[in-house]
């Protein structure tokens, strides 16, 4: 049987976010797995995680042992379920199995019982300054037949606005809840008697409201017909979800800031949420992934994964594997990646007329160049856009 060889951490940044991807490497000629770890704000972290701790624990063990491995690597460091580790183990448990899915000359959907779909479902972003800008962009993707779109005015928190702050306030990101609230609404009707039901609409309060005005807003929008609403709390807040489930009919997704499978235990069984949007290296990759996903299904549950660009092409097409595969796959997240990406990661997942395609290689598909992916180093820099304010000075989540 193959055992783990080598473990190496490739970072990289060909379009300016720090991505981490881990190679196993085995002992058989050739064979070696790759998988996402990217926290791209803690990437030096999680490489040291990798490196000293979890690279000397595995190496030597039988690649096929991915739940015995996965498992190990949780609970060896006793203190457990941190965003760290996590990232750390989703890279290597992802290579495992991709590693897999080579030796048995199969893709990953394949092991995991095969297709529901032929091709996956995916939204993506628009934002602007305007209302205009915002229609024209979603009208450039409708002609790609792509009509699930979030759209924001602005992003996170809204328009860039003249705010009046304290003397010598603190720098970072100041919003006003208010004008977001309204401003929200307003695009909110523009786009629906613009372009009717024709389109599905998606946005993402991203935590930034209080619970209180977050229910408030959703109660407005819940007649605009959205796909579904995101993120309307913070993790701390969950709480407030019985009260906008009683109060508002609005789909709602949510969970990319989980750590742990059981995070989401409450909201699924009492059908709190629509759909679960999981950042899958932030939980430990496929292996707790496709399980939470079998779970959700007992309940009506359905997937949205979180694909925003710092989950990288590894993940991506992780992604995918599993949104091909659940029977109660919703939506995928999917930003469009750039032609530099294709050439440090071939075979990675491509989008046609709406729907997204994996190559029919076996394991995740996917490779890297590294010579190229060396020529994009990474940035280790403070994280500014989480530094977000109210505008009398207060930090609020980001």
């Amino acid at each position: 049987m193959p055992k783990i060889k080598d473990i190496q951490v490739i970072l990289t940044a060909p379009e300016g976010i720090n991505l981490i991807i881990v190679k196993v490497i085995t002992d058989q000629d050739g064979l070696y797995g790759l998988g996402c770890a990217t926290f791209a704000y803690r990437e030096l972290a999680v490489k040291c995680v990798i490196e000293s701790y979890l690279k000397p624990l595995v190496l030597g063990r039988d690649v096929h042992k991915i739940e015995d491995i996965w498992h190990l690597m949780y609970n060896n460091a006793y203190w457990r379920n941190d965003a760290i580790t996590n990232n750390a183990i989703s890279g290597i448990d992802m290579a495992l199995w991709d590693i897999k899915g080579k030796i048995a000359g199969l893709p990953v959907y394949d092991l995991m019982g095969g297709k529901s779909r032929e091709g996956v479902l995916f939204y993506r972003h628009v934002n602007g300054t305007s209302i205009d800008e915002i229609i024209h962009k979603i009208e450039t993707l409708k002609n790609q037949k792509i009509h699930h779109v979030r759209i924001q005015w602005g992003l996170y928190g809204g328009i860039t606005k003249e705010i009046n702050q304290p003397i010598n306030s603190e720098p970072g990101t100041y919003i006003d809840t208010t004008s977001y609230i309204s401003d929200t609404l307003k695009m909110f009707d523009s786009i629906r008697k613009y372009f009717g039901d024709d389109i599905e609409l998606i946005h993402d309060i991203h935590e930034r409201l209080a619970p209180i005005d977050a229910i408030h807003m959703a109660k407005q929008l819940e007649k605009y017909r959205l796909f579904f609403l995101e993120d309307p709390f913070s993790p701390e807040q969950l709480e407030w979800m019985r009260q906008l489930r009683s109060q508002s009919a609005i789909p709602i997704g949510i969970g990319e800031l989980f750590n742990h499978p059981k995070d989401w235990e409450t909201l699924i069984k009492e059908r709190l949420i629509d759909f679960i949007r999981i950042h899958m290296s932030q939980i430990g990759g496929l292996t707790p992934a496709r399980k939470l996903a079998a779970f959700a299904e007992q309940f009506g549950i359905r997937t949205a994964w979180h694909g925003p660009g710092d989950v990288s092409p590894v993940g991506h097409a992780a992604n995918v594997h599993l949104s091909l595969n659940s029977h109660n796959f919703g939506i995928l997240e999917w930003i469009g990646f750039s032609s530099v990406m294709y050439e440090v990661f071939p075979g990675m997942p491509y989008e046609k007329d709406g729907y997204l395609y994996l190559s029919s290689k076996p394991g995740l598909g996917i490779d890297i160049n590294e010579e190229l992916a060396n020529k994009y180093p990474i940035q280790t820099t403070v994280t500014k856009w989480t530094q977000t304010r109210l505008p009398d000075g207060t930090l609020i989540n980001p």
